[in-house]
């Protein structure tokens, strides 16, 4: 992407990992030691997670770093064994414009640039790149082979053009010396280029995403050139993490905030296979969960897992707080402030804890930071412990800080967790709250459960859940007239939300079939009292949120 797109503004994802500086970079050291790597220098294109996604699906360990702070010393401390350069929004003729460090061009290992990132490749090696002459494309294109074939396409043009997605409104306009073309797209002549003597390649169009339905494909074709033997494995980062817990805690005590999502339950387990009885749990109940969800929770882990496990039932203090509040700012900020403070009254009982421990992804880390530096825009806060260690004073364990969210499921399942619990539905930290937009009232909380329950039994009852990847019920602030045995009803509408998604960072509603709508919501309304009207949200993300607040 570049001059004509957006600036990337990094989406707002908790919990964000804390207190950086007092982070100990254990999970780096281990990385480094243990698997060749892959750098991804991130220009601010909206898309770059997902080339990390494509090499990690090839088991290809990689890391992001946006283009600012790798400088020479940080890529001779690196050593990456291969370079991806990123999309981004601006226009290399910018004097200001990003560029990589000039050393790079002199690590002697393979180079892939992608849409800016291949401008700037060129730009900087004696191309050229200009802008207009009506080349710039965006959305579907498709390119043609050249005669000449390279390893990098392999298992590309098998049935004549492939199909790719660009965003460019710059071009190249002339290629760098030692380049030749080995694919064109109607607007790009240069659609593919590389110098094979270098194993520099580079392609205007963008691979990772879905709508370039080969560009798998050609990641796996630039990783094996470059040598990776694709030992990135659950197997080998579970034995890796568990050694380095154990180094860096030693015999002291570690707290661990439990909410009962897969990304907290993952990192309970895991400590607890590498520590055992210095792991204590704290599980802050604020009422908002789920039916039963408490319960199941607490069993769970008390009885399947034997944890040292502290059920902090502080429903009254939350429902209380939330009593009269509708805006739903103040909701996470009234829930977010409550949950530090009731989990610190717990923590402080632990006696000798000197670490906190906590589900910290790769996307955390990654969105943490723009790329620019620059100021992002909040679409809508999330509830997280942020300032935690600064108030107890703890060091912080964040063992799956490597890992995107499927990778922490495949090593759930690594760690024996039942594939039912892996595979549970996103569930946000303000958990009910946000959904039941206005007030919230405990008669609400008690009829969104139930419904939100009997949603849930309909779409396992269909074999649906696994293809969805978030469904809940939210209820509505408003009541409609129905009539129900012959008589008047005046009562609450539901919303029903399913979307499908890879990463929740963009989403589109999922297409039931209107006999399930129709079930379900006789369902609803027969099983729930006080419902009498359902909506199904069709809404997609853009330009809707996942969440209803």
């Amino acid at each position: 992407m570049n001059a004509r797109d957006h600036p990337r503004k990094p989406l707002m994802r908790g919990p964000r990992p804390l207190a950086r500086a007092r982070a100990a970079p254990y999970c780096q050291d281990m990385i480094q030691t243990s698997h060749d790597r892959l750098l991804i220098i991130d220009f601010g294109s909206q898309v770059t997670q997902l080339i990390a996604r494509r090499l990690r699906e090839l088991n290809v360990y990689c890391e992001i770093h946006p283009y600012q702070n790798v400088t020479d010393a940080f890529l001779a401390d690196f050593a990456p064994k291969a370079v991806i350069f990123s999309g981004g929004p601006a226009s290399v003729m910018t004097e200001a414009s990003p560029r990589p460090p000039e050393c790079v061009f002199d690590l002697g290992v393979p180079i892939l640039g992608i849409c800016y990132g291949q401008q700037v490749m060129m730009h900087m090696l004696g191309g050229k790149v200009e802008r207009g002459h009506g080349t710039a494309e965006f959305g579907r294109a498709y390119v043609t082979p050249s005669d000449d074939r390279i390893d990098l396409l392999s298992g590309w043009f098998l049935e004549g053009r492939e199909q790719v997605w660009m965003s460019h409104g710059d071009h190249v306009s002339a290629i760098a010396p030692g380049f030749e073309v080995y694919g064109t797209s109607p607007n790009a002549p240069f659609a593919i280029t590389a110098d094979t003597s270098r194993n520099f390649y580079a392609v205007q169009f963008h691979p990772e995403v879905h709508h370039t339905p080969n560009g798998a494909t050609l990641y796996e074709n630039f990783v094996r050139l470059a040598g990776f033997t694709g030992d990135w494995t659950m197997e080998a980062y579970r034995e890796q993490a568990i050694a380095a817990i154990r180094e860096q805690v030693g015999d002291k005590q570690v707290i661990c905030a439990l909410s009962g999502g897969v990304d907290s339950s993952v990192t309970a387990i895991l400590l607890h296979e590498a520590i055992g009885d210095q792991l204590t749990c704290v599980f802050v109940d604020h009422g908002l969960l789920r039916l039963n969800e408490a319960t199941e929770v607490v069993k769970m882990f008390r009885e399947s897992y034997n944890l040292n496990l502290i059920h902090a039932d502080e429903s009254e203090l939350f429902l209380g707080k939330l009593e009269g509040v509708s805006d739903p700012e103040t909701k996470r900020k009234i829930i977010g402030g409550l949950f530090i403070d009731v989990f610190q009254k717990y923590a402080n009982d632990i006696e000798g804890a000197e670490f906190l421990a906590q589900g910290t992804l790769y996307p955390d880390v990654i969105e943490s930071v723009s790329f620019s530096g620059g100021p992002s825009v909040t679409i809508k806060s999330h509830h997280n412990v942020g300032g935690l260690p600064e108030k107890m004073g703890l060091k912080l364990v964040e063992p799956l800080r490597e890992l995107f969210k499927d990778e922490v499921r495949a090593l759930g399942h690594e760690l024996g967790l039942p594939a039912s619990f892996i595979g549970r539905h996103p569930f946000p930290g303000p958990g009910l709250a946000i959904r039941c937009p206005g007030e919230i009232t405990r008669e609400k909380l008690k009829i969104l459960q139930q419904a939100d329950a009997v949603y849930i039994d309909q779409i396992r009852k269909h074999s649906l859940y696994d293809e969805i990847w978030q469904a809940f019920a939210a209820i509505l602030p408003m009541r409609t007239v129905g009539v129900m045995g012959d008589g008047r009803t005046y009562d609450y509408a539901l919303a029903l939300r399913a979307v499908t998604s890879v990463d929740g960072m963009t989403a589109d509603y999922y297409p039931f079939t209107h006999e399930f709508l129709g079930e379900t919501m006789t369902r609803i309304i027969n099983e729930v009292d006080g419902i009498n009207r359902v909506f199904y949200d069709v809404t997609s993300k853009p330009p809707g949120t996942i969440e209803l607040e």
